[in-house]
């Protein structure tokens, strides 16, 4: 059974720096393609980053390219975001994801991509 569980959101200032995880069971973590999407209140769910299984480069939301970084321990088979000068409109419930296919770059972005999802973590930016 694959589960995947987040943690690490909370509340800070704008500016600062939060860390995501995503503790993935019951997958192998370099086997999949992983991605960040978040959801803010009254909106739908968007894309913030992703790798193709266990090689290429991520690809990036353009509103988070450049302070976000995504990446893989495999040894502790745990998918994190770091998210660095966070700012007020990136206040969300962030949820990891796992494909079981093998998605082309351009699938990444798209949440039917993924068939595994987690429970979410609130981030809340203050300004």
């Amino acid at each position: 059974q694959v589960q995947l569980v987040e943690s690490g959101g909370g509340l800070v200032q704008a500016g600062g720096s939060l860390r995501l995880s995503c503790a993935v069971s019951g997958r192998t973590l370099s086997s999949y393609a992983m991605a960040w999407f978040r959801q803010a209140l009254g909106k739908e769910r968007e894309f913030v980053g992703a790798v193709k299984r266990s090689f290429g480069s991520p690809s990036y939301a353009d509103s988070v390219k450049g302070r976000f970084t995504v990446s893989r321990d495999n040894g502790k088979n745990t998918w994190t975001l770091q998210m660095n000068n966070l700012k007020p409109e990136d206040t969300a419930v962030y949820y990891c994801a796992t494909s079981s296919g093998s998605p082309i770059t351009s699938s990444l972005r798209c949440p039917s991509t993924y068939d595994k999802w987690g429970q979410g973590t609130r981030v809340t930016v203050s300004s």
